[in-house]
């Protein structure tokens, strides 16, 4: 998969796309990036300051629903390749608006997608030869399979069974990407993630929501029990994951990666408070700001994936462990909630 000359990422001012981006610069001095990007809540520019002058990227402002948007850059740049993060993602708010959810996951990539295959093919499964290469990748998600009992890991031949309108948007989307395989033959993979966490992540998530009400010694809000258990993902590995399945993965298959690192809730509430008491130490312990607040409608009991297939056949691994991970997190968030 060389020789790429320009490629659209989607999202890319967002938690995922803004570590990734800067890495894949750093890892691929013949690629120029494109980064369009809405600039809803979750998407922040100063997540890109390091690159924001680099020679070889460039930010748009736009929307993924905007087809005539997605085909006049298509035009303009010739995209051999397209790295599709941009989705509404936070489960809450898609209880509460999942009108946001359907437009820019389902119909959003719809648009990528059938303004890449009318770019890179000629017809059905003929590939325009300066596109022999070109390659969708459609990053998703491990809420898609739905919840796990207290055994048992999510693998690619796991049945879909999203409980969240966050969730069924995203399982659609990967739908629509696997049928544009099925149907058109384009050269598109997929990769399902479990929760990811370090810097750049939005405020709202549950790591930095622990680590801001600590500092702020205010009450550290936990749902239900806290017996919720997830798999977590550093996101540099993530972005490793990403990059390697864009450029060996098979065409039109599908990639877990996970972190190997299932926690309940309660159990990252009180790792993160315990660290915590050690760099920024005080008269109490940040455990007594911990309280449990009501749980939220269709919440999943327990996610966990088996990343063995990216790991056997296209050689990646995650490098950070959770307590390494988290360690690096915390410092990042204390930085950044100091100058606040």
């Amino acid at each position: 998969m060389n020789n790429r000359t320009s490629i659209l990422v989607t999202g890319g001012a967002g938690f995922i796309g803004s570590n990734f981006i800067p890495y894949f610069l750093y890892n691929n001095k013949e690629i120029t990036i494109i980064n369009l990007d809405k600039l809803t809540y979750a998407g922040e520019l100063s997540n890109l300051r390091g690159i924001e002058n680099h020679s070889r990227y460039k930010f748009v402002k736009g929307d993924i629903c905007d087809r005539d948007l997605i085909e006049k850059l298509f035009k303009e740049y010739d995209f051999n390749g397209v790295i599709h993060f941009a989705a509404e993602s936070h489960v809450d708010n898609s209880i509460k608006n999942p009108n946001a959810f359907i437009n820019t996951n389902i119909v959003g990539t719809f648009n990528l997608l059938d303004v890449a295959k009318n770019n890179w093919m000629d017809t059905s499964n003929t590939i325009k030869k300066e596109h022999t290469n070109s390659r969708f990748l459609h990053i998703s998600t491990d809420e898609v399979y739905g919840s796990l009992g207290e055994t048992g890991l999510f693998t690619e031949q796991t049945p879909y069974a999203p409980n969240s309108p966050y969730s069924a948007s995203k399982a659609s989307s990967d739908f629509l990407v696997r049928s544009y395989f099925h149907t058109y033959g384009l050269n598109v993979v997929t990769t399902n993630c479990s929760n990811n966490y370090g810097p750049k992540q939005h405020d709202e998530k549950l790591i930095p929501t622990i680590i801001r009400k600590a500092l702020k010694g205010e009450k550290i809000p936990i749902y239900g029990n806290g017996k919720n258990i997830r798999d977590w993902l550093y996101v540099i590995d993530h972005c490793k994951g990403i990059d390697i399945a864009f450029k060996n993965g098979k065409k039109g298959e599908t990639y877990n990666i996970g972190g190997n690192n299932e926690n309940e809730n309660i159990t990252i509430a009180n790792t993160i408070c315990e660290i915590l008491d050690l760099k920024i130490p005080k008269s109490k312990s940040y455990t007594e700001q911990i309280t449990f607040v009501n749980d939220r409608p269709g919440h999943d009991f327990r996610y966990a994936i088996d990343a063995s297939k990216i790991e056997d056949e296209l050689g990646w691994k995650a490098d950070e462990d959770f307590k390494s991970g988290i360690i690096k997190t915390i410092d990042w968030y204390i930085n950044k909630y100091q100058k606040l």
